[in-house]
C-alpha cells in the first residue's frame, strides 16, 4: 500500500478503454466501476459492476499490457491507483510477493471470465435458440 495513489474519479469517467496501454490498476474503496465489451457500432455490454474492496484491471499483468475490456465509472468513485511497472518490479524481487500478486489476480480472472460467459450467454442464448 506504501506505493498506492488515493484518486478521485468523477461519475461517468472512463478508467480505460479495451485496446489501450494498460499501465495501472485499482482497488476499489467506494463508488461503483462497470465493465464493458465495446460494441461495435452500438453501445457497450455491461458485464459486471465492481464495488469497494475489488480489483479494476489484471490486463497490467500480462503482456503485451493492453487493455482486454473497458471501465467506467458509474458513481464517483475513490480508489487506490497502482502503477503497473512499479508492481511488476516489486513481485520480481520478491518471489513471494509475486506469487501471491499473481495468485489473486488468477481467482480475480477466473471469476471475471465466469460472469463474462454468464453475461454474454444472457445476451445472446435466447436469440440462438429462437433462430
Amino acid at each position: 500500500m506504501s506505493h498506492a495513489l488515493e484518486v478521485n474519479i468523477r461519475e461517468g469517467a472512463r478508467i480505460f478503454d479495451e485496446g489501450t496501454r494498460a499501465h495501472s490498476f485499482w482497488i476499489v474503496r467506494s463508488g461503483t466501476v462497470t465493465l464493458q465489451i465495446p460494441g461495435s457500432g452500438r453501445r457497450a455490454t455491461p458485464i459486471e459492476s465492481l464495488g469497494p474492496g475489488e480489483l479494476v484491471g489484471w490486463s497490467w499483468l500480462f503482456p503485451p499490457y493492453v487493455w482486454q475490456l473497458s471501465a467506467e465509472a458509474m458513481t464517483p468513485v475513490r480508489a487506490y491507483e497502482f502503477d503497473a511497472t512499479t508492481v511488476r518490479m516489486l513481485m520480481d524481487a520478491d518471489p513471494a510477493f509475486g506469487s501471491a500478486v499473481g495468485h489473486w489476480v488468477g481467482r480475480v480472472l477466473a471469476l471475471r471470465l465466469h460472469q463474462t460467459r454468464t453475461r454474454l450467454l444472457d445476451l445472446y442464448a435466447p436469440r440462438a435458440a429462437a433462430s
